[in-house]
């Protein structure tokens, strides 16, 4: 008879950053088009790591979101997002936090 505490775990336990980076994936404008009209994209900025962002929100760590909102750093999409993506039709890295859908458009060399 076996114990079951001594038994590794099914899965092993990542840390959140670990999660979150293999929960990222890739998604074209069409891709995204429902999730925009449902209401839930939110743009992080280039200039800020996807999966920070991600992590931030997970923990709720209001303090920084809000100067994120502040600053333009982190918004929900918009009318004026749609016809620029339309227009370009460019890639967006993705991560899901719900109820949001963050994305942050792939850089050229990406």
């Amino acid at each position: 008879m076996s114990n079951n505490n001594n038994e590794p775990p099914l899965q092993p336990n990542l840390e959140l950053g670990q999660k979150l980076n293999l929960e990222t994936g890739q998604l074209s404008w069409s891709e995204l088009q429902t999730y925009f009209a449902r209401g839930i994209v939110i743009v992080v900025k280039k200039e800020h790591d996807l999966i920070e962002i991600a992590r931030l929100l997970h923990d709720d760590n209001k303090t920084f979101i809000e100067s994120l909102i502040e600053n333009g750093d982190l918004l929900r999409a918009n009318d004026d997002h749609a016809r620029d993506w339309l227009a370009r039709e460019p890639a967006f890295w993705s991560v899901v936090i719900a109820p949001w859908l963050l994305v942050q458009e792939k850089l050229p060399q990406q």
